[in-house]
């Protein structure tokens, strides 16, 4: 694989990566107005607490996710 197939395949996956993110951003803000909002209003304490669960999780991967993206970026600053 030459340094050109490799540098495409790495923005390939930042490419990835960052539309993932964004999808788990959009996901996430949601899960937390559902939380936060008056005009949704979880049945009960469990339903409410599997949404602050939902959101966590979906944070996390998030944050998985900006340390891929970092060393992705790292590897494409690289010299070949």
């Amino acid at each position: 694989m030459g340094a050109d197939d490799l540098t495409a395949q790495l923005r390939e996956e930042l490419g990835l990566v960052e539309e993932e993110m964004t999808r788990l951003r959009t996901t996430a803000a949601e899960l937390r107005r559902q939380i936060g909002g008056r005009g949704y209003e979880p049945t009960d304490p469990a339903e409410r607490a599997l949404l602050i669960t939902e959101a966590e999780e979906q944070e996390a991967l998030i944050a998985v996710l900006e340390r891929r993206r970092e060393e992705l970026l790292q590897r494409l600053r690289e010299p070949r």
